[in-house]
């Protein structure tokens, strides 16, 4: 991840952010994730970005595990990212023996605890899901089945994995780009997990059709607001009278963009007709555009173009 966020702001104490979070917690028996996950592993995560939801993305590296994890009142999905290892989860008399290499998931389900025996440092990305986000998608997908994550350890699952190893490269210092991403990427891989990983998998309908004309105008005018409006999932949904996963997918439907994809290129659109157009400096266009420094600005320029604003700028003249 680019800078560790937290509401949608610079937080710059991973520590910090998980003393918010255990004050969240919903049990007295419970920690949060990452309070019981920094307890086990005494370290503290690389970065962190936390949703208003009470969700929040994690990357840790960390030594070889030896020890209980306790229950915790998220649902824990990781993915792994570091050298092939053959590990042992251990709860009550049931003992797991899994693989974790590259394309493999974990899942920790909410309140559950067990004994990890990782022999090998470990490099993952962390998702904590809250129960409640878990059966917001499902009551939007109409599922009428009970929500009950499955355990995993070493789970092959390709998907997943690359959705949350994304959440280490998708945010740009961007706070309207992020929160619209971290929102999406929170619903998607919550609709992954409905539909892979549990007792009786989520069938999800595809939307037929997208918004109408008058919704996806206001959607857009939204989008494109310079002002201080909302620009996150939860808005734009309420705007729309859907559900955040119905508006997504009506959104795509009518635009062949998800809402960040869309307000990423017209982000990247701005910043062209700027630097094209007008002799304000990159510092100033990053400001202008809501991007926390120009760094961050022309990181995620590159990204998009593969030059610098500076050479863009100088080949556009």
């Amino acid at each position: 991840m680019s800078e560790p966020i937290s509401h949608d702001s610079a937080h710059e104490n991973p520590s910090a952010a998980s003393g918010e979070r255990q004050g969240r917690s919903t049990s007295a028996e419970q920690r949060s994730a990452d309070a019981e996950m920094a307890r086990v592993l005494h370290t503290e995560p690389i970065r962190m970005a936390l949703d208003p939801s009470g969700a929040a993305i994690a990357h840790w590296k960390h030594d070889p595990l030896h020890d209980v994890v306790e229950p915790m009142s998220d649902h824990v999905i990781m993915a792994y990212n570091g050298r092939v290892q053959h590990v042992e989860r251990r709860s009550g008399k049931s003992l797991s023996k899994g693989t974790f290499r590259p394309g493999a998931v974990i899942i920790i389900p909410e309140g559950s605890s067990s004994r990890w025996d990782i022999p090998k440092p470990v490099d993952v990305v962390q998702l904590y899901l809250p129960t409640t986000t878990l059966a917001r998608v499902a009551r939007e997908a109409d599922a009428t089945t009970v929500v009950d994550l499955r355990e995993r350890t070493g789970h092959p699952d390709p998907v997943t994995s690359r959705l949350l190893l994304s959440a280490a490269d998708g945010l740009e210092g961007n706070s309207a780009l992020d929160t619209l991403f971290r929102h999406q990427l929170i619903d998607l891989l919550a609709t992954r997990l409905l539909a892979a990983h549990t007792a009786s998998p989520t069938a999800f309908q595809p939307i037929i059709g997208g918004l109408s004309p008058n919704v996806l105008l206001r959607a857009i005018e939204r989008l494109r607001s310079d002002s201080d409006a909302d620009v996150s999932l939860a808005a734009l949904a309420s705007d729309a009278g859907l559900s955040r996963s119905h508006f997504c997918r009506a959104f795509k439907e009518s635009t062949g963009l998800s809402p960040h994809a869309w307000l990423r290129q017209y982000r990247l659109e701005q910043a062209m007709n700027m630097l094209r157009d007008t002799d304000t400096s990159i510092v100033s266009v990053a400001a202008e555009l809501g991007y926390a420094s120009q760094t961050a600005f022309a990181a995620a320029f590159r990204r998009l173009t593969g030059e610098t604003p500076t050479d863009w700028r100088r080949g556009a003249r």
